[in-house]
């Protein structure tokens, strides 16, 4: 049952205190998680991640908690460009050798799916946009090379 074996705490980078974690919607827990950048294999690194995130998912649902976890897959960035480059393959053949790969070996290690695996060329739009809405407000800035950077001052 939901808080009879004590509380969960996390150390909050903003705040940088230990707090109660208290979900926004009673009885629901959604987490947005990172997932693998799919330019090569995933490694004992990305692992740590997901079995931590793993662990946590079961240790909520352990607690009556109804979990919804989302977790990304990176397929569009410059390794994913350069590694397809280099195959000679398209960009979506190269990414999706990888994302089929790590889908084997979170079964293999009994990882529990997330509930969805946006793909970040799926959401290319929405990104832009978000972007532009981060430099009109302020909080982007255009570097010397033309990239764009979050303004970690204005937050």
């Amino acid at each position: 049952m939901e808080g009879s074996r004590g509380n969960l705490y996390f150390f909050n980078t903003l705040t940088r205190k230990k707090e109660r974690f208290v979900p926004l919607e009673k009885g629901k827990v959604k987490m947005y998680t990172c997932g693998p950048t799919v330019y090569d294999y995933a490694h004992i690194g990305n692992f740590r991640a997901f079995v931590f995130e793993d662990l946590l998912r079961r240790w909520l649902k352990y607690r009556g908690f109804r979990v919804v976890q989302v977790m990304n897959i990176t397929d569009v960035d410059d390794k994913t460009i350069r590694g397809s480059r280099k195959k000679g393959v398209s960009l979506k053949e190269y990414t999706e050798y990888y994302t089929k790969a790590f889908f084997e070996d979170i079964a293999a290690l009994n990882i529990e799916k997330a509930e969805f695996y946006p793909r970040a060329t799926e959401h290319i739009p929405e990104m832009v946009a978000l972007i532009k809405k981060l430099l009109e407000k302020g909080y982007a800035y255009r570097g010397e090379d033309g990239s764009i950077y979050y303004a970690i001052s204005k937050f």
